[in-house]
């Protein structure tokens, strides 16, 4: 990867921006934002770095989406409100919060059916050509924006946006208390979808992966099993832990070919596969397997309607995703913070970047840091 020297880097408009494939820059980028009357100007904290930040950086387009000039990255994100909009109602300056990333056209069909994440005009940050939160402040419509309360922290405020993952497709599961589930992967999103069946009831949740080093985090978020697929069977794994029957629920969130291909043999006869990541190109699909089962297949694409319920479950105690951040870098160091996650380094959950914390922190009402 190419690497620029940052410019005015202590400058309010300082923004992290993807140049073009493999070139990321923190320089002096301003953009005009507003506030609206429904909005909130919000001064950002911590900012996570998903995997397709690091994607688009690496490969330059996600699909459909391309980056086609320079874009801001990140879209996992706390903050501190700073300015409320004239109409706003229910904010107040000093209030710590997290954002909701898509903002959807309310009178698009799929939103006015309740599905706004699949409004095709969605608005969602760091998602061409929109810009991302890499930068020191946001404007941001209140209806998508979230208290956080005092027990919950700014890092675990920007792991609300991952964790809806998890409790979307935990949802769409729709699995009963005591289930058996198997997750694939055990990235971000596939250890906050570990967390999310274990807080919906699961009684034992069979992780596979080939990172040792996650698969033993893994093994701490509940009724763990942690399986190297490298080295043993899944499939055999699940049979032994339910005596031959097999899993209530599979969750491909791996989004690797080889093992999407295989989520119908774990499964139990009329159990469920929900699809959460996102394969880079077409995959097999299995039909047989899948009606010999009679398998119940949904997918997930983003989520909806779940951010205050992550919200509440983190401040409850529920859900714990502390220990799945794993490594945090200053903004003044956010292009090293790219190139070292671009390694995909072993054992590294979610990375994190903090913005002027300490002068942050004076801004917010909350007592979490």
């Amino acid at each position: 990867m190419l690497m620029t020297p940052r410019e005015n880097a202590s400058d309010d408009t300082t923004a992290l921006v993807l140049e073009r494939k493999g070139k990321i820059t923190l320089r002096e980028f301003a953009i005009e934002e507003p506030l609206g009357p429904q909005d909130l100007r919000i001064r950002v904290h911590t900012v996570g770095i998903c995997g397709s930040d690091v994607h688009y950086y690496t490969h330059g387009a996600i699909g459909p989406f391309v980056v086609n000039e320079p874009m801001i990255l990140g879209h996992e994100v706390s903050g501190v409100v700073t300015e409320v909009g004239a109409e706003v109602e229910n904010f107040n300056v000093g209030d710590r919060v997290c954002m909701e990333p898509g903002v959807p056209t309310p009178t698009n069909r799929a939103t006015r059916m309740g599905m706004y994440n699949l409004d095709p005009d969605v608005q969602f940050w760091a998602t061409p050509p929109v810009h991302g939160v890499l930068r020191r402040s946001v404007v941001h419509p209140a209806a998508f924006t979230f208290k956080l309360p005092e027990t919950v922290s700014f890092a675990a405020g920007a792991m609300v946006e991952p964790l809806a993952v998890g409790v979307h497709a935990v949802a769409k599961a729709a699995a009963a208390p005591g289930h058996v589930a198997v997750v694939m992967g055990a990235g971000p999103i596939g250890l906050l979808n570990v967390l999310a069946a274990v807080a919906a009831g699961a009684s034992q949740v069979v992780v596979s992966d080939v990172d040792d080093d996650k698969l033993k985090l893994a093994a701490t978020l509940g009724p763990v099993i942690s399986v190297n697929v490298r080295r043993d069977s899944l499939k055999a794994a699940v049979l032994e832990a339910t005596e031959g029957w097999g899993a209530d629920v599979v969750y491909e969130c791996s989004g690797n070919a080889a093992a999407a291909a295989g989520v119908f043999d774990p499964l139990r006869p009329g159990g469920t596969v929900v699809f959460v990541g996102i394969p880079l190109e077409p995959i097999a699909y299995d039909v047989a397997s899948a009606q010999i089962k009679e398998a119940r297949v949904e997918h997930v694409f983003r989520y909806a309607h779940v951010f205050d319920r992550c919200v509440a479950m983190i401040a409850s105690g529920a859900i714990d995703v502390e220990p799945l951040i794993t490594r945090t870098f200053d903004f003044a160091d956010s292009v090293a913070a790219f190139d070292y996650a671009a390694q995909e380094p072993a054992g590294e959950v979610k990375i994190q970047i903090t913005m002027d914390a300490d002068e942050i922190n004076g801004l917010a009402t909350g007592v979490r840091k």
